[in-house]
């Protein structure tokens, strides 16, 4: 009986090793909301959000193992503003993705994006698939795509340069995309959709930017718990990068994306700094997003 008992917990244990070390990458909030839609058939919209969730958080994106602790905290919001057939929808897509800070409880924005050209077509209970290779849905596609885009976020945070191979995985569904009648996938259309992401992530002139994703995430605000003023000169320092490519590509999305998710935490970052400091960022910044230099200057007005 002994044995019997011992061996139970043995494969307990094993199994609760495996699950734990074997999880995937992502742990997402998925909301669909439709308040816009009159319809008495709202169940439609549940079992959409059930499954956009399954399909995000069980999928392996990578190769990588990933304990449960380790998984990449996101968030999606499908905003349905209209239903123009049974099975079609319209609306937009609020991805938000974050990343925790080393030895303290605070995680930071990687990403804020709201994208609004966002149609698709769903029937309910539908299952969802998806192929590298080919173009499904657009639905899995634009799903997939951020899946690609945050991971790739995530990974240009801790190493240099770190997410490419998940930025290529992203372009490769923009490829796909091409022959789709659905918008948000071609260049022609505007300078701040998918296409773009993908374009400005992948191309050398922002290499810059990326690489100061790295020294801010990693070199800064990682060593800010122990090394507060080696850590925001760090950040200090990687800003001043950006500059330049703004000069280059100005108004690119990518640089837009950046400073819609790290604003806020520079004003908290650079609010305690020396004046010389506040007035470096403060010419980084109002230089690159002049839309919120009313936030920006609460830096200069605090103590």
């Amino acid at each position: 009986m002994n044995r019997k008992i011992t061996y139970i917990v043995i494969v307990f244990i094993f199994m609760f090793c495996k699950t734990n070390i074997y999880s995937q990458e992502l742990y997402c909030n998925v909301q669909v909301v439709a308040q816009q839609i009159q319809t008495t058939e709202k169940r439609v919209f549940e079992t959409m959000q059930n499954a956009i969730t399954e399909f995000i958080n069980a999928r392996n994106w990578t190769n990588y193992s990933y304990t449960v602790d380790e998984r990449i905290e996101c968030s999606i919001l499908i905003n349905i503003t209209d239903r123009p057939s049974h099975e079609s929808f319209k609306g937009t897509i609020q991805i938000q993705a974050k990343r925790p800070v080393y030895n303290s409880s605070y995680s930071t924005m990687l990403l804020n994006h709201i994208d609004k050209d966002f149609t698709f077509n769903y029937a309910e209970n539908q299952s969802l698939d998806f192929s590298e290779n080919a173009n499904l849905s657009n639905l899995t596609s634009t799903i997939a795509f951020y899946a690609y885009i945050i991971i790739g976020l995530d990974f240009d945070s801790f190493s240099p340069l770190g997410g490419e191979s998940f930025f290529t995985k992203a372009q490769n569904i923009v490829n796909l995309a091409q022959s789709s009648s659905d918008a948000g996938w071609k260049a022609y259309e505007n300078n701040k959709n998918r296409y773009w992401v993908c374009e400005n992530l992948l191309n050398p002139i922002f290499k810059p930017l990326r690489q100061a994703s790295y020294s801010y995430h990693r070199q800064g605000l990682d060593i800010m718990y122990d090394k507060l003023e080696p850590g925001r000169n760090k950040i200090l320092e990687a800003l001043e990068l950006l500059p330049k490519v703004n000069r280059e590509k100005p108004g690119s999305i990518l640089m837009q994306q950046f400073f819609n998710a790290k604003s806020d935490e520079i004003v908290s970052i650079f609010s305690k700094a020396t004046p010389q400091d506040k007035s470096r960022i403060l010419k980084v910044v109002n230089e690159i997003d002049p839309s919120n230099a009313s936030k920006y200057k609460t830096i200069t007005d605090s103590k």
